[in-house]
């Protein structure tokens, strides 16, 4: 759900997810929208939908879900990873994972919005790389007990930094973005997996995908393809189960409690209706 300040709160939320069986609940991000619209809206609208201004912070709003919750996994879809400090990023992240029990998954955006990254210093067209270092550094500040790294964006000395996630060697990490070599890369370098917005196109891309998660040397098995934003119906998830998907995040209107609860209710017959 698009998480804001007008509809349903996300601890009420994690609290009716969990209890229809679901397994997680994602959050997006946007820390601010700048009034131009020098970059058009991502839906192709001519105007962006009012939740992208309203926008929660999804680390806050995760950790009021952690709160009432045992058991769902508690995601981002996405966290715009470029416009934040790392170390401070691996801080929240970390004591997410640790206080919820290891159940924090860090879905990764590169960004759409080039005057959001503008505002927060970086350059639109080197943001793959800035993500890049981020997670690394992330990941090494996660696992090594004494973490440094040394790249073109970060520098980081020799470092303690606790907690460290429950999860090991880091938080579960999947990357989002549209099918291709590099994004593909991306997976196979530092993630867990791939985190495509809704899904059309699957047959065509994942073969790439596992391929080029195999070069990197990477177990077969391990490799994790979860869509999220995804308006269901029977077929459409028959389908991606034959695909071997490992997850489909559902999509619920950013809205007040009632109309929530009807999706999330129509949503759970749905799934009950496929099987175990």
């Amino acid at each position: 759900m698009f998480a804001t300040d007008v509809a349903m709160r996300p601890d009420e939320l994690a609290r009716e997810v969990e209890a229809r069986g679901f397994d997680s609940l994602y959050l997006p991000e946007h820390t601010h929208i700048p009034v131009s619209r020098r970059t058009p809206a991502p839906t192709g609208d001519d105007e962006l939908d009012d939740s992208y201004r309203r926008t929660l912070d999804p680390w806050v709003a995760l950790g009021t879900a952690a709160a009432v919750t045992s058991r769902i996994r508690l995601g981002t879809g996405v966290a715009l990873v470029a416009q934040h400090d790392p170390i401070a990023l691996a801080k929240q992240v970390a004591t997410l994972d640790h206080l919820s029990g290891g159940r924090a998954v860090l879905g990764v955006g590169f960004g759409w919005n080039r005057e959001e990254m503008e505002d927060h210093g970086v350059d639109p067209a080197r943001r793959r790389d800035v993500v890049r270092e981020h997670v690394l550094t992330m990941q090494a500040l996660w696992s090594a007990e004494e973490a440094s790294f040394e790249g073109e964006f970060v520098h980081l000395s020799p470092s303690w930094a606790w907690p460290k996630p429950i999860q090991q060697p880091r938080v579960t990490t999947l990357i989002g973005g549209g099918a291709g070599p590099k994004l593909f890369a991306h997976v196979a370098e530092y993630a867990d997996g791939w985190i495509p917005i809704g899904g059309a196109g699957l047959s065509r891309s994942l073969p790439l995908l596992r391929e080029t998660w195999a070069a990197a040397g990477r177990p077969p098995g391990a490799l994790q393809v979860v869509p999220f934003g995804t308006v269901p119906d029977a077929g459409k998830l028959a389908h991606y189960r034959e695909l071997g998907v490992s997850e489909v995040v559902l999509r619920v209107p950013s809205a007040g409690r009632d109309q929530v609860l009807a999706g999330l209710d129509h949503h759970a017959a749905l799934v009950a209706t496929l099987g175990a």
